[in-house]
């Protein structure tokens, strides 16, 4: 990976951006895309838009949310314990002695996930995963107005976890869910900036879809494109107890994952595939026998509808702080959806019915 683009995966994933609070992240976003785009902005949700060639005929957009799962502050006890929410689906077994950080309005603040040791709890305890509501956060205060001078209710928490290199061209990270998607938007749309696509592209840093797609839902309103693709992440199948009849047979290092299902236009997946094996650009596949559950599910039910697509970078550990992607399929998954751009012509009928079944 060039090393201008690593500095900016690393600054975007030690920006804080839990769902609703993704705004130290997209200022990331904003200024690496306004290097490159002919134009950048952003809406009142908090999506961060840069555009290539925004009037052409075909609008063709990017999808890649930057909101991370992360607590929230939501209850302050009198000895200055805080009780905290899940934003989006912590996995509440690897949270507790986690290192947090809230993110109050006069500076960050650090504290800890506590529990009962383990010493002190009896033999059923130690078999159970604690509900969230039983686990709390030691910012080291001794009363709840000490407590509430650094930090206030609804204020957003992230876990400590910042990036780092493993062997190979494997990192580890919290929140790879899905900046990563951001980020392979935002290479794409540098990439194809530096050629003459015919269509326009929309890269989109989508906000809140750990809480229901909601980014994806009104940026793809307002640009109205004509075709989308979201890049989100999926599970790796290449580790101990990995279930292939569930998640595939995927792996990190082999590229990203194209899939095929009833989320995606078979136009678009086709184009994708073959500007893939064109370029000689190594890729994955699978199938989504239903809904996503990602962008690309808001994106195909836009307005009258949208030819959807999916490009998804295999992940290890989701929803945990050692997420684990590789560098090499991020870079090959933004040069596939570059070449894709580059390879579409002016004009383009996503319709997947035959030529002879559509009105002209």
């Amino acid at each position: 990976m060039r090393p201008e683009s690593y500095r900016f995966l690393e600054e975007l994933m030690n920006a804080p951006s839990p769902s609703g609070f993704e705004e130290p992240a997209q200022s990331v976003m904003f200024d690496y895309m306004e290097k490159f785009c002919d134009h950048v902005d952003s809406d009142v949700h908090g999506n961060v838009i840069g555009s290539v060639n925004p009037d052409a005929r075909v609008r063709v957009m990017l999808a890649g949310h930057v909101d991370q799962i992360g607590l929230m502050v939501r209850f302050i006890t009198k000895e200055g314990f805080i009780y905290f929410g899940d934003i989006g689906g912590i996995d509440v077994a690897v949270t507790p002695t986690q290192r947090v950080i809230i993110h109050g309005s006069k500076g960050p603040v650090a504290g800890v996930v506590g529990r009962k040791a383990i010493h002190l709890a009896d033999a059923e305890d130690r078999k159970k995963v604690m509900p969230i509501e039983k686990l709390w956060v030691d910012i080291g205060v001794s009363s709840k107005e000490e407590a509430e001078e650094l930090v206030a209710i609804g204020d957003p928490m992230t876990f400590v976890a910042p990036m780092i290199r493993l062997a190979g061209d494997v990192v580890a990270s919290a929140g790879f869910d899905d900046k990563v998607g951001a980020f392979v938007a935002a290479e794409a749309c540098r990439l194809v900036s530096k050629k003459k696509p015919k269509v326009g592209v929309f890269a989109v840093s989508t906000v809140q879809e750990e809480l229901g797609m909601r980014g994806a839902r009104t940026s793809a309103f307002g640009i109205d494109p004509h075709a989308g693709i979201a890049i989100d992440v999926t599970h790796s199948a290449d580790y101990p107890d990995a279930v292939k009849a569930l998640a595939g047979d995927v792996k990190l290092g082999q590229g990203a994952v194209i899939s095929r299902g009833a989320n995606i236009n078979r136009v678009l997946e086709r184009m994708i595939v073959a500007a893939a094996k064109k370029h000689r650009i190594p890729y994955q596949m699978c199938g989504d026998p239903r809904a996503t559950g990602t962008d690309a599910n808001a994106i195909q039910v836009n307005r009258a509808g949208a030819a959807a697509a999916l490009v998804s970078i295999p992940n290890r550990y989701m929803h945990t702080t050692v997420e684990l992607v590789s560098l090499g399929d991020l870079e090959t998954a933004a040069e596939m959806l570059a070449a894709t751009l580059l390879d579409m012509p002016a004009q383009i009928d996503f319709r997947p019915l035959p030529a002879h079944r559509r009105k002209k």
